[in-house]
């Protein structure tokens, strides 16, 4: 009987090695057209490696080239030509806003019109899943390519990135806490490589009526090291003690650090903000949007654990509206004012002023 199953990589497995190539400085094939490095982990030497294929082209967000006032034509992203001459500094110089205040000048740019921006738009959302910064070096394919190299199909990866994760229930324990002794932890990993997330299910919720429950985003400088600057530490606190005080109740620990963008990226955004620009500004000056969580991970998780209807801790109307989008009932939406000092207090007014947060 023939076997059909193969024993090498799927798309799926294919865009993960992509991914982790790209955090290790190789460059991996789009389309098999162009070779795409995240300029955050170029090297000197493969940039000169690339630069003898010939013209080189660097692929930011529409966002970051806000910033540098440099020309959009394709929507949500620039591509900007090499100079001939262009050092790794000046690459990075361009990725990394954390000397624009010293440096503010980095022209002229020239932005690229002709072609289209495909492969551009794949390579940065490829950064951004590995949770780099959204800046991608092209260069053209040589002909024979190099050997193991990983290659990926640009259409085919940005239908993957897009798509929904799929979870699946890994293990799951009793864990006495400080906030109620009756509480499991469950452990889901997606199917698309990306981090597990957690539930903390306090008592034994009923499955047929809403559930107390939160969706949190995991904050290690809040949750972990007790950090002023936001208030994530204390929601998280006040949500399980509620939870505790009711008796029952459901908490997501969704490992989406720094709204999605990851703790290095968190960190830089922290950098910009002692410099004087909002949580919101500084996510923009590194190229990404105001917020890159995915929620729908939310709803599919507690559909997993057998909800269908939640009391929602929550100041966030986004996450209502995100969970009655993907089936999941919001019977009440419930508030959790905590945390506030003066470490945090533009913060929080920018959350509400900027994020709709309900304060």
């Amino acid at each position: 009987m023939e076997h059909r199953f193969s024993l090498g990589p799927s798309p799926a497995e294919r865009l993960n090695r992509a991914r982790a190539d790209l955090r290790m400085g190789l460059p991996v094939v789009l389309s098999g057209q162009m070779l795409a490095v995240a300029v955050e982990t170029l090297s000197p030497e493969r940039l000169a490696a690339l630069r003898a294929l010939g013209p080189l082209q660097l692929a930011i967000t529409a966002r970051r080239a806000e910033t540098l006032k440099a020309r959009v034509y394709d929507g949500d992203l620039a591509r900007l030509q090499v100079p001939v001459d262009a050092d790794l500094g000046w690459l990075r110089a361009l990725a990394d806003p954390a000397d624009d205040l010293r440096m503010p000048m980095k022209g002229p740019l020239q932005s690229l019109r002709d072609g289209a921006p495909d492969l551009a738009r794949a390579a940065i959302r490829l950064a951004k899943s590995a949770q780099l910064l959204p800046a991608a070096l092209l260069a053209p394919l040589p002909d024979p390519a190099p050997d193991g190299l990983t290659a990926i199909e640009a259409a085919e990866a940005m239908q993957l990135l897009e798509a929904e994760a799929l979870m699946a229930p890994v293990a799951a324990a009793r864990v006495p806490m400080r906030a109620a002794e009756k509480g499991r932890l469950h452990i889901f990993r997606p199917d698309d490589g990306g981090e597990e997330h957690y539930a903390i299910e306090i008592g034994a919720p009923p499955r047929d009526k809403p559930v107390l429950a939160r969706l949190h985003s995991a904050c290690f400088t809040g949750d972990v090291l007790g950090s002023l600057k936001c208030d994530c530490g204390p929601q998280l606190d006040a949500a399980l003690t509620q939870m505790g005080h009711e008796g029952a109740g459901v908490l997501l620990y969704l490992n989406q650090e720094g709204r999605g963008i990851g703790l290095a990226n968190k960190m830089r955004a922290y950098s910009l903000q002692d410099q004087g620009f909002d949580t919101v500004e500084a996510n923009h000056r590194l190229g990404f949007e105001d917020d890159e969580r995915d929620f729908r991970t939310g709803a599919a998780l507690l559909r997993k654990l057998g909800f269908s209807a939640v009391r929602l801790l929550t100041n966030n109307p986004a996450k209502v509206r995100m969970l009655e989008a993907n089936g999941i009932t919001v019977a009440e939406r419930v508030p959790l004012k905590v945390g506030l000092s003066r470490h945090n207090e533009a913060y929080l007014a920018t959350k509400a002023a900027k994020s709709g947060h309900i304060l």
